[in-house]
């Protein structure tokens, strides 16, 4: 069970690192969702998302490896993807890399649950 949670905790985090690439700009942003950012307070937004993707990438990575972080990443990553997907069945006419997005959370999501719920289920010695 540990392999299998480091497992889903590392590539969940690797999911959630992609957007940090964003960080570096519009052009990064407008190729990853496909749509344009032409506004400055839009570029703004979209580079704060991916900043606040990327702790949130880190922080499951480093639940891998320090099981007493594991409870809180796991209850984060999962409303990140869970609430993705909820919010983007909402919304007809998304972009295609937008609907791509949903059909890489929706796993991540149910493994998170998944863990999450085993986690607590058993008692926790640190």
């Amino acid at each position: 069970m540990e392999i299998l949670a480091r497992a889903v905790l590392v590539v969940a985090g690797l999911v959630h690192l992609l957007p940090a690439v964003g960080l570096r700009g519009a052009p990064q942003l407008e190729k990853l969702y496909g749509i344009a950012i032409a506004q400055p307070e839009l570029l703004l937004l979209m580079r704060h998302r991916a900043l606040l993707f990327g702790l949130l990438g880190a922080g499951l990575i480093a639940a891998a490896f320090w099981p007493p972080l594991r409870t809180a990443m796991l209850l984060a990553g999962l409303v990140s993807t869970a609430g993705y997907c909820v919010l983007a069945f909402a919304e007809p006419a998304l972009a295609a890399p937008l609907r791509r997005v949903v059909w890489i959370d929706v796993p991540i999501a149910a493994a998170l649950l998944l863990l999450l719920l085993a986690r607590l289920r058993t008692p926790i010695a640190y």
